[in-house]
């Protein structure tokens, strides 16, 4: 972002975000983790979505915007030392800013499918690569780069990151670590619009 431009603030990044839906033709996916990327998290912005599991045994997702049904933007809350499962975006894009770190992203291939079972042969999934992000860090992944599990390494933070998936994802299918057995997930949300 150029000196001379204003500082991406949250609301601005928001309305970037669906200013990119507003215009005729597919979203610009580099132009939409530019706008998230520029934008410096402040747990001020987002408080309002910064809602944890009042047990901390697992991730919650806080809708931000549901995009007239073009894009989710959402608050993925990460107790210490949780994670999600092993999943694929069901066509979706999606990108990842961490609003407050670390963030541990490994990457899996695709297993090789088969008549067998679901579709797919009991096999360990094989990992790709394994990454950890931090704080204002920017990620991305469609289910051409294959399936990924998110978590949080710490075991003494929270962690908090904003996800935008286009279109929005209503189910995705989650794998086994050890048999690459999958099951669909419907994607629901704790808490919408902060509430």
């Amino acid at each position: 972002m150029a000196t001379n431009e204003p500082q991406m603030t949250w609301e601005r990044m928001c309305a970037a975000i669906n200013e990119e839906f507003l215009r005729e033709g597919e979203p610009n996916i580099d132009h939409l983790r530019e706008c998230m990327q520029a934008y410096t998290s402040n747990i001020s912005d987002w408080g309002k979505y910064n809602m944890f599991d009042p047990q901390r045994i697992r991730y919650t997702r806080n809708l931000v915007d549901e995009g007239n049904g073009k894009y989710n933007l959402i608050v993925l809350c990460w107790p210490e030392a949780q994670g999600s499962p092993i999943h694929n975006h069901a066509g979706s894009h999606c990108l990842m800013k961490i609003l407050r770190g670390p963030i541990k992203e490994t990457m899996f291939y695709w297993p090789n499918k088969s008549e067998e079972r679901d579709g797919y042969p009991e096999q360990p999934m094989r990992e790709m690569s394994c990454r950890t992000y931090q704080t204002d860090e920017v990620a991305y992944i469609n289910d051409t780069h294959g399936l990924h599990r998110v978590e949080n390494p710490s075991h003494t933070d929270g962690s908090v990151s904003l996800h935008l998936y286009i279109p929005p994802i209503t189910l995705c299918k989650a794998f086994d670590d050890n048999t690459a057995r999958t099951c669909t997930c419907e994607m629901t949300f704790n808490s919408r619009g902060g509430q």
